[in-house]
């Protein structure tokens, strides 16, 4: 049997993922691409350009003490590269608070051929030489998105190809000194039952698991982005956070090993308010895992509406970003008291959406 070379960032990779898995602290992912982050921008009268973009981002990277509750962003390539308006780089800016910077690494979706109707995620082309350039510019972990449709079936095909397809980018990013961030995205288009829901992610993280064990991925050295296990955005008959906790845990419970350090869940279009309900609830249990959130629109929905595009509103927006940063991080602990909190709960599920 040939021997594997030993993994020369192996114990690096193991110091990132502690640090970013201690209590109360979770991911914001701002990794949006640059249409993504314009349309929304444009929604506010704002024009989509690069300045625009990195003014927005600068709102939310440099609000004071986001490195308490958050151990790292995801960014968009744009960002990486770019600085705040004080003139330090953004990765300057995210080491000063304490926090890692992320890279998103995928390079979208695109139609899976004789599939049906569904989906895979590129990028492996140049994956390496670009992890590498990243860690180069201060990237420390990355994130890779691809999803699986409920109402496509979903059928074995696209299943193995995401689960194939996250193993192997999980190899190359560990190689190149990247914490990565696995995340097979279990869509909410669809009418379909959270008991529906249950067994397809069960599915999907089974074949994600054996496939990244096929390729030597070192499972103590990532980061899982699940979709909690909830019901269609359709369905007539709702769930409570008690019933999304609970099927959600058991899943998890089935499939995880516990030496994966951190699941921090992606929000999915579910409200700001419920998506901090259902993470305090999954973490009223004990479970071997450090469970936390890595959300995008759940932290940065209400932030962005209050800047709309003038700096004069920059600091309101920073303490609502302080505040929904810091709810989570209660939530992280199972200590979230909603009678305080002032966020609302209108649902942000936007059908097929593209991240």
């Amino acid at each position: 049997m040939v021997a594997v070379q030993a993994n020369k960032y192996a114990d690096e990779l193991l110091e990132t993922a502690t640090n970013m898995t201690k209590p109360g602290k979770g991911i914001l992912a701002m990794d949006e691409s640059n249409p993504t982050c314009g349309g929304r921008l444009e929604a506010l009268g704002i024009e989509n350009i690069e300045e625009n973009r990195r003014r927005y981002r600068d709102v939310l990277l440099t609000t004071p003490n986001l490195g308490e509750h958050c151990g790292g962003a995801i960014l968009f390539d744009e960002t990486l590269y770019q600085s705040a308006t004080d003139g330090r780089t953004f990765v300057q800016v995210m080491k000063d608070h304490g926090m890692y910077p992320g890279i998103k690494v995928d390079t979208g979706l695109r139609p899976l051929a004789n599939s049906n109707g569904e989906q895979w995620c590129q990028g492996h082309d140049q994956l390496a030489e670009r992890c590498a350039a990243y860690y180069e510019q201060g990237a420390r972990f990355c994130k890779w998105r691809t999803v699986v449709s409920i109402p496509a079936g979903p059928t074995m095909q696209a299943v193995k190809v995401a689960a194939d397809g996250l193993a192997r980018y999980g190899a190359i990013a560990q190689n190149a000194g990247l914490v990565p961030i696995i995340e097979p995205e279990i869509l909410l288009d669809g009418d379909h039952t959270i008991e529906q829901n249950f067994e397809v992610a069960s599915l999907v993280w089974a074949e994600t698991f054996k496939c990244m064990m096929d390729q030597g991925v070192m499972l103590d050295r990532i980061l899982l982005k699940p979709s909690m296990v909830a019901p269609g955005a359709d369905c007539e008959k709702k769930a409570s956070a008690e019933e999304v906790a609970a099927l959600t845990l058991k899943m998890l419970n089935s499939r995880i090993p516990p030496c994966v350090p951190g699941i921090m869940f992606l929000s999915g279009g579910l409200s700001e308010l419920d998506s901090t309900l259902y993470l305090n609830a999954m973490n009223q249990t004990a479970n071997p895992w450090h469970i936390s959130f890595s959300y995008a629109r759940a932290l940065q929905n209400t932030v962005l509406k209050t800047w709309a595009g003038d700096d004069d509103n920059k600091e309101e927006a920073q303490k609502i970003l302080a505040r929904r940063a810091k709810e989570n991080g209660e939530a992280q602990m199972g200590k979230f008291d909603v009678t305080k909190s002032e966020t609302e709960g209108a649902s942000m599920y936007v059908k097929g959406y593209v991240y």
